[in-house]
């Protein structure tokens, strides 16, 4: 007779424990693995695969704003271009149609300062070189960069149509551009006049507002004092000097007025010297200077109607002798300065509009390399209105100013924020030239304004005494005229554009308010620059009456053109053939200057979008920094408007800027730049990916070595969700699959969980919101997941049989996990995901083709909801009731834990008794002890968990050998449960 032995309390059963096994590593090493993701995306054309099965879809059209072809790639690009990628995956996700056609802007300054930068150091000059050459020169530094910034884009994970790129110097989008320029043109919508603009005199161009930053410097004030020769009001004022301040010295040998306030009133004051001096009774006590306090005679600012003064320089030439009018001017305050303005009609938009309803007209004395012209007596020649020594207060202009007795007062301490161009850095000036201008409240399909016509001859030029009309092109006049049938319904640019602001989705909801601010505020838009590389405005000029050609067949040979041979053939073009046998090219003036590169991109809708989708196509979504609502968001809403009548987006979203650690800017000059690519090759673009996920964008965001370690812990912790799910599901099958509902609770209330998680990140889509988003994935993946159901259900999924209903419970809901998140997490993890899809489904294809889980609605649970969350808090105040014990080492873990619940009220009682919170808990065991039952009467008020004690023990059950729970079925150390020896020997 055999006796069987007694079981070894030392045997090891590990190899009868169900441990996950997947080869899915801890360690991502995703610098290494992203490439080649990349390229499988590339062999496969995943983009391809994408549009041909979501072809007839309903589309979603997020239309990309155009990055600059310059230089490598920086923060602001990757966190705008990772975010997109997030929004069109996501969408994609949701089973739409989401194509992603990535663009570039290619004309304009930078590139062609670059260009030029390489002919100065060749000691070369670019203007004597053939502008078509030029112009191919600067195609190719753009072809180059576009090369650069395509690879790099690709590597942050971004998805799309990187074969086929727009670009606004591909033939066809010049050729759109013109065409969007001469419906202008058609429509009456455009004029050409004189106005103060942005001026760079280094880079010597117009600039437009949203190429302007705007930095702090230190600038010399001075005080100036003009005599008063004639004053019909108050003859008492003849003789008396008016004090000017201003902080651009250089205006002062272009001044042509004096402006004061009607109603502010105004004083005489005796000057250290004896002269008189008028300043306003508000700031006389801020010029103690040179004036004493005591006021000799006080006057309303209405007594200077009529009034003249002599400029300080009167004996430099006629232009100086003729004496500066006193006009009454609305912007003239007491808030600085002395409460006296001078004007300069050619350097300030204020002096200009004043000046000409006075009839005094610009005289363009400043060229445009920043100099005056060689014949402005007493200043010609002289260096850059911009260098600092110019402006000094020991500089030529204070120091003749000081000669003749007109500088009171001179200090190189006024610091302010001034100008500059965003490109060059260089300072930038107001100047009056001619250029071409879209008027903001003009509604007319009349022909344009003449640009001939009176009122520019009555300036002089200098002591020669030209008329100024000599040294410009014939200028209208540069407010156009009102009237007209107009644009939708004679509603004005302005008008539609506000319209359409309001019927736009602006996310977030400010962003509205800002941009209504800057429509409503802004000039009419000046589209002319005077440069090279770029999109010309090809318009015909008559000659004799100053109109632009409006003729429909000139226009689309003109557009025919340039889709033949782009740009370049407007600078090589047979005129006549253009123009046609209706008109003769000896009469028109081929207009040569360059479109501002923000109505290149302001069209891109229309060669991309309408282009590849259909006419009247607009974007579902612009998205770019909150700095695009100066720049792309309203070029391309005033463009949009004005030739369609609404905008071209659905939705706008606004994000702010990359900071670093410690919420600075980003400068090369501070050593704080944070370079992108240095990020992914050493950690992937994952981790830059979730990091621009987490952030609330919407605001200005930080990044710095500390926030990117975060940002990997918190990738970790969801890497090793996947990797445990991957391994406890190792050798799954739908054979295995248990209903839904025979599942235990526990599992119901994990589905509630997922369906709740779902709603939210839907909801989290449609708002935009990816910060709610990744933070709604990592609290499931990490709380409710591996903190909570993982911890409870690895004892089952370890040591139950296969068949058991539990552990195929368990693993039929880790299935549904699975699928669920690594959906959720392929938009923002794109590269993760696909490495974690490919390795439970290598032949499947790729996760970025699947659509959005199907997650039962009916899953959500009220009841489970508030029955589990009571569950939860009571399980972890018991751990925390524990932790003493452990750090005591009374118990090496909470299975060695025996636990008494007191319970005070029964509704808690019978929650408790309903449930194996022995197993919720994983202790040794529970005891349900009955509280005193006025307890709960004598608690109201107080947190239901607070109606429930714990006492904890070390139990005195032995552990199972194979489990390692302490039960009370264990005979001996190290021996088997009941459970464990039924699923090792059947």
């Amino acid at each position: 007779m055999s006796e069987t032995p007694a079981t070894p309390a030392a045997q090891d059963w590990r190899d009868t424990v169900f441990l996950p096994k997947t080869d899915f590593p801890m360690k991502a090493g995703l610098a290494a693995k992203e490439p080649a993701i990349l390229a499988k995306w590339a062999a496969d054309d995943l983009y391809g695969t994408l549009r041909f099965q979501r072809a007839g879809r309903e589309r979603f059209i997020l239309h990309d704003g155009p990055p600059y072809a310059n230089g490598d790639i920086h923060m602001g690009h990757a966190m705008n271009k990772v975010l997109k990628d997030i929004i069109v995956r996501s969408q994609s996700l949701l089973g739409k149609d989401a194509p992603y056609v990535p663009g570039w802007d290619c004309h304009g300054l930078p590139i062609e300062w670059k260009v030029e930068e390489a002919y100065r150091a060749k000691k070369l000059n670019k203007d004597e070189v053939d502008p078509v050459l030029f112009r191919a020169e600067c195609r190719a530094y753009a072809e180059k960069w576009v090369a650069v910034q395509r690879e790099q884009f690709k590597r942050l994970g971004v998805m799309g149509d990187w074969d086929n790129p727009y670009l606004t110097m591909k033939y066809e989008a010049e050729a759109a551009i013109v065409g969007e320029l001469l419906k202008f043109a058609e429509s009456g919508q455009l004029y050409r006049g004189a106005k103060p603009v942005m001026w760079s005199p280094v880079e010597k161009t117009a600039l437009a507002d949203a190429e302007v930053e705007y930095e702090d410097i230190v600038s010399t004030q001075i005080d100036v004092a003009f005599e008063i020769v004639e004053s019909p009001n108050a003859p008492e004022l003849v003789g008396a000097y008016a004090v000017i301040w201003t902080t651009t010295p250089w205006t002062i040998p272009v001044n042509q007025a004096l402006a004061y306030g009607p109603e502010i009133e105004y004083g005489i004051f005796e000057g250290s010297d004896g002269r008189r001096l008028i300043l306003s009774l508000d700031r006389a006590r801020v010029i103690a200077a040179y004036a004493g306090q005591e006021t000799l005679k006080a006057f309303s600012g209405r007594a200077l109607e009529g009034a003249f003064a002599r400029h300080p320089m009167h004996e430099k030439g006629p232009f100086f002798a003729k004496p500066r009018p006193f006009l009454p001017g609305d912007f003239v305050t007491t808030d600085a300065g002395t409460g006296l303005v001078h004007m300069s009609p050619d350097h300030g938009e204020d002096d200009f509009l004043l000046c000409k309803a006075h009839g005094i007209d610009p005289v363009f004395a400043v060229e445009n390399d920043g100099k005056y012209r060689a014949d402005w007596a007493w200043m010609g020649g002289q260096g850059s209105v911009i260098a600092p020594k110019l402006n000094a207060p020991d500089g030529p202009i204070c120091s003749d100013l000081r000669e003749a007795g007109g500088l009171l007062a001179a200090s190189a301490d006024y610091k302010h924020s001034y100008p500059h161009s965003w490109r060059s850095k260089a300072k930038v000036i107001f100047r009056c030239t001619p250029q071409w201008f879209i008027p903001m409240d003009r509604s007319t399909t009349k022909p344009s304004p003449p640009l001939g016509g009176e009122g520019w001859e009555r300036g002089e030029s200098g002591e020669a005494g030209r008329d100024t009309a000599s040294r410009v092109p014939p200028l209208p006049n540069p407010s156009p005229p009102e009237g007209g049938e107009g644009l939708s319904n004679g509603a004005t640019l302005r008008a539609i554009a506000l319209d359409a602001i309001s019927n736009t989705r602006w996310v977030p909801e400010k962003a509205q308010n800002r941009i209504t601010a800057m429509v409503e505020g802004r000039p009419d838009w000046v589209i002319s620059r005077q440069r090279a590389w770029g999109v010309p405005i090809a318009l015909y000029v008559d000659r004799k009456s100053g109109d632009y050609l409006r003729d429909e067949a000139v226009n689309a040979r003109i557009v025919a053109a340039f889709e033949m041979g782009g740009a370049d053939a407007w600078f090589t073009a047979d005129h006549q053939t253009l123009l046609g046998p209706e008109h003769a090219a000896a009469d028109y003036e081929a207009v040569n200057d360059i479109l501002d590169v923000w109505f290149d991109s302001g069209c891109t809708h229309t060669f991309t979008v309408e282009a590849r989708y259909g006419e009247g196509v607009r974007a579902n979504l612009y998205l770019e920094g909150s700095d695009q609502h100066r720049g792309w968001f309203q070029s391309s809403l005033l463009e949009s408007c004005g030739t369609r009548g609404r905008a071209p987006y659905d939705a706008v979203l606004t994000h702010g800027f990359a900071l670093d650690g410690q919420g600075r800017k980003m400068s090369k000059s501070q050593g704080n730049v944070i370079d992108p690519l240095k990020i992914i090759g050493e950690s992937g673009a994952d981790i830059l990916r979730l990091w621009v996920a987490s952030t609330d964008y919407f605001e200005d965001v930080r990044i710095g070595k500390e926030i990117l370690a975060g940002t990997s812990d918190a990738y970790r912790k969801l890497r090793n969700t996947f990797r445990y799910m991957l391994g406890a599901l190792d050798g799954f099958t739908d054979a295995e699959k248990l209903p839904v509902a025979e599942m235990p609770e526990l599992e119901l209330y994990v589905l509630h969980l997922l369906a709740e998680l779902d709603a939210e990140l839907r909801s989290a889509t449609a708002a935009f919101e990816f910060n709610r988003y990744a933070r709604a994935l990592s609290d499931f993946a990490n709380n409710d997941l591996s903190a909570f159901f993982f911890d409870i259900r690895k004892d089952s999924l370890y040591c139950d049989g296969p068949s058991d209903p539990k552990r195929r419970a368990c693993r039929t809901v880790l299935d549904i996990l699975f699928h669920a998140l690594a959906r959720y997490a392929a938009p923002i993890l794109c590269f993760t995901a696909e490495e974690v899809w490919g390795t439970r489904f290598p032949d499947a294809g790729s996760v970025h083709l699947l659509e959005w889980p199907e997650v039962d609605p009916n899953w959500a649970n009220d009841d489970l909801r508030m029955r589990w969350a009571l569950l939860r808090v009571m399980r972890t105040k018991l751990t925390g009731e524990i932790e003493p014990l452990r750090r005591e080492k009374i118990v090496r873990s909470s299975l060695e834990a025996d636990v008494a619940a007191v319970s005070y009220d029964p509704a808690e009682t019978a929650l408790l008794r309903s449930i194996d919170f022995a197993e919720l808990a994983i202790v040794a065991k529970v005891d349900i002890v009955d509280g005193d039952p006025g307890a709960a009467e004598q608690a109201k008020g107080v947190p239901a968990a607070e109606l429930v004690k714990f006492e904890v023990s070390k139990t005195e059950f032995e552990k199972c050998g194979r489990c390692w729970r302490h039960l009370p079925d264990v005979k001996e150390d190290g021996a088997l449960c009941d459970r464990c020896e039924a699923v090792v020997h059947g």
